[in-house]
């Protein structure tokens, strides 16, 4: 019997007809340019060649669709098989990481078959746990990313799958340990990362009203932005403990600081020249890694396996523009991962 995850966020999140939902993503994509920036940010060709990761929201669509698309443009699906979608949990306590237990995930478009022979080798390393079906059906934060992934491998002929995976609020060192078990996958060319998380929840109903350190006469929606746009120039130099510390001090509420954490990690150790490959009975063999602290866009030496690393943000946008401390907002930003190995 085939178990199959329902479209639960459809109807609510976003539209739960095929027909409309096909028209806002194909519009959203669209909207984004083959080339150059969106005026803000430094100029992408798009696709990105060798694109291993995206980072994108999960909010509801008609707050985060339009800068999802910024993100989903950067892939190059052609030579992807296997998309890995890592999402944090916003409901659930988990202290690691969980696996869908699911055959398929459904969308109002189609529905994703789960890559199982994958998620029977991450299980059989004994650092995954299983996610119940409802647990995986209440959380958002993959769903979001779905219908999004079905739409850009629509038109591709060869088969692929998902490998859905949930990440709870994990230590730096449990980060680091999961980016080595996912660094053999993210070297894969046939792998492509889908990194889920809104960045910064701004206001009273999300118990954060930092400002900084600056001139209080500076509107408070571009104290966000500075605040995120540190964030994301930490991210793009690929060195987690940067991240982890500017999170440390600005407490910034990056709902997938921990999934954005998994991926700088596993990154960062293909980047040193340390990986951890899997077999079917879930042994590892470690490689050396040089330890160096800030590595993005470092050719490896013969040490790692990477010539050349990079994320670029390509897009940031606020849910609204914050002027008074009785108002909200979140932020969503879009970036890429590129490899060349």
């Amino acid at each position: 019997m085939t178990v199959i995850r329902d479209a639960s966020h459809a109807g609510s999140w976003y539209s739960g007809s095929g027909k409309r939902l096909s028209s806002e993503l194909n519009g959203w994509l669209a909207q984004v340019p083959t080339s150059g920036s969106d005026g803000s940010l430094s100029n992408f060709p798009l696709p990105i060649t060798k694109c291993r990761a995206i980072i994108a929201p999960h909010a509801g669509y008609s707050y985060s669709g339009p800068a999802a698309a910024y993100a989903y443009k950067c892939v190059d699906v052609e030579p992807i098989k296997r998309v890995f979608v890592l999402g944090p949990s916003h409901h659930f306590y988990l202290d690691g990481c969980a696996l869908s237990q699911c055959d398929e995930y459904e969308t109002p478009l189609g529905n994703l078959k789960l890559d199982k022979d994958v998620i029977a080798k991450l299980k059989a390393t004994g650092e995954f746990s299983l996610m119940s079906q409802q647990v995986d059906e209440d959380e958002h934060s993959i769903e979001m990313h779905i219908p999004y992934v079905y739409k850009i491998f629509e038109k591709k002929q060869e088969p692929y799958t998902i490998v859905p995976i949930l990440v709870g609020a994990i230590s730096a060192e449990k980060e680091a340990k999961f980016g080595r078990l996912l660094a053999s996958y993210l070297a894969d060319s046939q792998n492509l990362f889908v990194v889920s998380s809104d960045f910064c929840h701004w206001g009273s109903r999300f118990s954060y009203t930092y400002q900084g350190n600056g001139n209080r006469d500076t509107p408070i929606y571009q104290c966000i932005e500075t605040l995120d746009r540190e964030g994301m120039e930490i991210i793009e130099t690929i060195d987690p403990k940067s991240f982890t510390a500017y999170l440390k001090k600005t407490r910034n509420t990056i709902c997938g600081r921990h999934p954005i954490g998994v991926l700088l990690n596993a990154a960062a150790i293909l980047i040193n020249g340390q990986t951890e490959d899997e077999d079917t009975s879930g042994k590892r063999k470690k490689q050396k890694s040089d330890g160096a602290d800030n590595i993005a866009g470092r050719a490896a030496n013969g040490n790692g396996t990477v010539k050349k690393a990079e994320i670029k943000f390509v897009h940031y946008a606020q849910s609204s523009k914050v002027t008074s401390t009785r108002d909200s907002s979140v932020s969503y930003a879009s970036a890429y991962l590129y490899l060349d190995l």
